[in-house]
């Protein structure tokens, strides 16, 4: 099938604009007149994830995080953005990001779903309208009331992680939860207005980690690669349940940092 069909198909389900403002999604490099036979899905386009691609045989990338977000002067193979970029071209290769539009139409949904959340509601709403409420993370109850130690190894095996953070007393009750994957500091303000008591998210510095627990919300950092690297599976599912005849593969599930 021709390019075309497979990002119209992506951009009806996760439209681009449902991402910010700031954001760059859709096909970033290529051509939607070329025939596409293997998706290769991938949290980022590193060079590692680009050569497993290109050992896969893959004719097509998909990402959550863009490649490209600002603007571009020069693409040469003097910086590592711009020898992906040429890889890209020169194996005919097609790239599509599908980053905040994917957070809100489908990430959200689906981390509440790896953590039970029941009773959910959306966390940071950034659209109203007749049909409903969209926006970034959920917030629900967990299965059951437990500490906050029991919490974070909870996310730690629903998420299959190697390791979590977490801030605040870890024999403290928690419940209710909110959950916004990758750097999601900026939702703690939401996160206080709907009364959770604790949220899951990554990217959590020193300062944000602890001055957020001193006001009483318990913080769990499972990671920014730990919180999102569930866009593959759940992206291949569906691509190989609306195409069955499509060959699609995932970027190896490898933590981008090592524990000593």
């Amino acid at each position: 099938m021709k390019v075309r069909e497979l990002t119209d198909w992506l951009e009806k389900r996760y439209p681009a604009e449902m991402a910010e403002s700031w954001d760059n999604v859709g096909l970033l490099v290529g051509d939607d007149e070329k025939e596409v036979h293997h998706v290769f899905l991938a949290l980022d386009l590193t060079e590692k994830t680009l050569a497993e691609a290109l050992d896969a045989g893959a004719d097509m990338i998909i990402t959550h995080h863009p490649v490209i977000f600002g603007g571009m002067k020069k693409i040469n193979n003097h910086d590592f953005t711009g020898r992906k970029i040429l890889s890209l071209i020169r194996h005919d290769i097609q790239y599509f990001a599908m980053h905040t539009n994917y957070d809100v139409m489908g990430m959200a949904d689906l981390s509440a779903d790896f953590l039970q959340l029941q009773d959910r509601k959306v966390l940071s709403v950034t659209v109203e309208n007749e049909n409903g409420v969209q926006g970034f993370g959920r917030v629900g109850r967990l299965p059951e009331k437990m500490t906050l130690r029991q919490c974070g190894l909870f996310v730690k095996q629903m998420l299959e992680l190697q390791d979590v953070r977490i801030y605040g007393d870890p024999e403290q009750q928690v419940e209710v939860a909110a959950v916004c994957t990758g750097s999601g500091k900026s939702m703690i303000p939401d996160v206080m207005k709907h009364g959770a008591d604790v949220y899951i998210t990554g990217d959590i510095d020193h300062h944000t980690g602890i001055d957020t627990a001193a006001q009483g919300l318990a913080v769990i950092d499972a990671g920014h690669y730990g919180t999102e690297y569930i866009f593959m599976e759940a992206m291949k599912q569906k691509l190989t349940e609306d195409f069955p005849g499509l060959m699609v593969s995932c970027a190896r599930v490898e933590s981008p940092y090592t524990l000593l």
